[in-house]
């Protein structure tokens, strides 16, 4: 029977283990120790809820797929047509091309051809490496067009800790968040100053729902803490990193036993919106980098 998602690779270096995925080059398990830093799904099973995902070339989601770009209008497939959105990229369910250089590391990559909707060629990498200090993953992007190109990128690591998310403690390095309307959409940036999102210092999640982004990232990982066991996992944010969108699960069944933590370098629907949307010039390229890592406490 084939795999539905492709050849997984297993990377390992010393307490941490990997598996990454050959469809949308995706991060199926991260463990440390035995723990399980992230939460998959299993093999032999289609990936579920776009876990571990790699986001391009946009993260989150473009309302009604329609957007406006050197003076063309372009109209992208509605991949989430209950809300009238284009979702997640267009990357997560093709076939990358993987190379494993060593135990420690896997570079995958795609060629992003033209289409309807997204009529512009790029050249994909996820370069996922296992050091000391964790797993660092790098997401990158070339245009190999002959014109301008607009893109975005994110990662869509599900963190547990293998209690409910009420019980957990978050930090958001943030000095800004966007309500969101019931499509998902985002509204215009606002303080976290005096609101519920407020998660620049560590507070536990109780029963807020979250899904929205933050922005503004004022420096320092972003941390989901157990205060009854002292684990923690981070999530390092390096270049490219300009937002994060957190989600607490709730429309997943079950619901808030994990908390996604998002590394994006713009917000949802910036296709549209223009909000840190980054235009690929000819042979331009574009790196998002970060990291996620253990954290061991009393």
């Amino acid at each position: 029977m084939r795999e539905p998602s492709g050849h997984t690779l297993v990377l390992r270096h010393g307490s941490y283990a990997a598996e990454v995925v050959g469809v949308g080059a995706a991060l199926r398990s991260l463990t440390h120790d035995d723990r399980h830093l992230v939460a998959g799904w299993p093999a032999g099973e289609i990936c579920r809820d776009y876990r571990g995902w790699v986001l391009q070339p946009w993260p989150n989601r473009v309302g009604d797929g329609r957007y406006d770009f050197d003076g063309a209008t372009h109209q992208l497939p509605l991949t989430e047509p209950e809300n009238s959105n284009a979702l997640h990229g267009l990357a997560g369910w093709n076939h990358w091309e993987v190379h494993h250089p060593d135990a420690a590391r896997a570079v995958l990559r795609h060629e992003l051809v033209p289409r309807d909707g997204y009529p512009f060629a790029l050249d994909l990498t996820v370069d996922y490496h296992l050091r000391d200090d964790g797993l660092h993953v790098a997401v990158a992007a070339t245009n190999v067009g002959d014109g301008p190109a607009p893109y975005g990128a994110g990662h869509h690591p599900y963190l547990t800790l293998g209690r409910p998310a009420d019980e957990l403690e978050l930090t958001v390095p943030a000095a800004t968040w966007c309500p969101m309307d019931e499509r998902g959409l985002p509204g215009p940036s606002r303080p976290v100053d005096g609101t519920p999102y407020d998660f620049r210092t560590p507070r536990v999640i109780g029963d807020l729902v979250v899904d929205h982004p933050f922005g503004d990232l004022t420096g320092g990982p972003a941390v989901l803490r157990d205060p009854a066991s002292g684990q923690a996992t981070a999530v390092h944010l390096g270049e490219g990193c300009r937002w994060l969108h957190v989600f607490t699960c709730d429309t997943q069944e079950p619901a808030r036993q994990a908390v996604a933590i998002e590394p994006m370098s713009c917000p949802p629907d910036a296709f549209r919106t223009g909000t840190d949307l980054v235009v690929l010039e000819p042979g331009g390229s574009h790196r998002l980098a970060f990291s996620i890592a253990a954290v061991t406490g009393s």
